[in-house]
């Protein structure tokens, strides 16, 4: 399995994959993942196959699993990292051993009706086509073998199909004004803890305790704190420092949901200055050129044992950064909220901007001059004196 999204891994509790099979093939043995049910294989005497059902369902085996059952790129709890985050762990693989499947490429069928759950709905997969073969080479390099059948499948996600409502959000602000623009009301959701009861968590108040998804009795709803927005994830920009040649930004991730750290966080955003981009604080950075030569979208993400983990919500749930761009003089402007991103990412999801015209705005002009009195009043007898000197 290859995870060829850019910036969308698959986290905790991992990858489920499922299809059925095309006549009466069973699987005899397994090696770097399993299935979660074995089915019935009463009609089976002595060697007892590994699963007999119709629709297997496989996930990957979790880390410390014995060698003699592991494989490369297997045994991560079914966790996959993002391609260009990291490409290595982008991978996932098992070995099956299947039987009553045929002897040639004649007689076996391709499996069909494959499905990928990824901690719940979100990828649509289309039928097993047929590819070149794969070939092998031996440990010493003088023999190549080669499969009897190679078969893809491709799998796309959809965030409307994942979930019905949004997950993160954006607020904005910056040193030029003082307005604070927060995430919209009921982006993610509207409080009703009248109605429902514990649906969110007061703020200074004990959070109950529930199964989360980083337990070992997974719960994947999240428990978020009573916000406006009832997001899990807010993101806030916030336009910092203005410098002859430069202008900074600041850039904090937090978590409002009790149940879940998130591991191998990552943020892409959209702005214009990021073809100019001079320096990042605490993050590490790659653009992304999805059209093409222009250079508009960088994907960031935390430094790894420092910050690449975005904690449950409280004290430490948060991480930040500062960003440093270059001016170009051909299109730099504070005007009409030009220094905001145009669209903003975390974890592949896409989180809810301002309208733009509640962002924060320039002045329309600068506040009056208020003299005082008595400055004037000094003024006057400092002139009256130097006049008198030249009479």
């Amino acid at each position: 399995m290859n995870n060829f999204q850019q910036y969308r891994h698959i986290e905790s509790p991992g990858w489920t994959l499922g299809w059925t099979w095309a006549k009466k093939e069973v699987i005899w043995s397994m090696v770097g993942a399993q299935t979660t049910e074995q089915g019935d294989c009463s009609k089976y005497q002595g060697n007892i196959p590994h699963c007999c059902k119709k629709n297997p369902t496989v996930v990957d085996l979790l880390p410390g699993t014995p060698y003699n059952q592991q494989i490369a790129n297997c045994c991560r709890g079914g966790v996959i990292a993002s391609w260009a985050q990291d490409p290595i762990n982008a991978v996932s693989a098992f070995q099956v051993s299947v039987g009553s499947a045929g002897t040639s490429n004649k007689t076996v069928r391709l499996p069909k009706n494959f499905t990928l759950l990824a901690g719940g709905p979100g990828y649509t997969c289309g039928p097993a086509k047929k590819v070149r073969v794969s070939k092998f080479l031996s440990a010493d390099g003088r023999r190549v073998t080669q499969a009897l059948m190679t078969w893809n499948v491709t799998c796309v996600y959809s965030q409307f199909l994942a979930q019905k409502t949004p997950t993160c959000c954006v607020s904005l602000s910056s040193f030029y004004n003082d307005t604070i623009i927060p995430c919209p009301a009921c982006t993610c959701g509207c409080q009703n803890n009248i109605a429902q009861p514990g649906s969110c968590v007061e703020r200074g108040l004990p959070v109950p305790s529930t199964p989360g998804i980083n337990t070992p009795s997974k719960n994947l709803a999240p428990l978020v704190e009573c916000t406006p927005h009832m997001c899990p994830i807010r993101i806030h920009w916030h336009i910092k420092l203005n410098y002859k040649e430069y202008w900074r930004a600041k850039v904090t991730l937090t978590n409002f949901n009790y149940r879940m750290n998130y591991s191998q966080w990552n943020m892409v955003v959209q702005h214009p200055n990021f073809d100019n981009v001079t320096q990042l604080f605490s993050f590490n950075y790659k653009p992304l050129t999805p059209y093409g030569t222009i250079n508009d979208t960088a994907m960031l993400w935390g430094v790894k044992f420092y910050n690449d983990m975005l904690m449950q919500a409280g004290p430490m749930g948060n991480v930040q950064s500062e960003l440093l761009f270059q001016k170009d003089k051909q299109t730099f402007t504070f005007k009409q909220g030009w220094g905001f991103p145009r669209r903003v990412y975390f974890n592949g999801d896409d989180c809810v901007l301002p309208p733009p015209d509640a962002y924060p705005w320039l002045p329309n002009m600068s506040p009056p001059l208020r003299v005082g009195k008595a400055f004037l009043l000094i003024v006057s007898f400092v002139l009256s004196a130097y006049l008198l000197a030249f009479l």
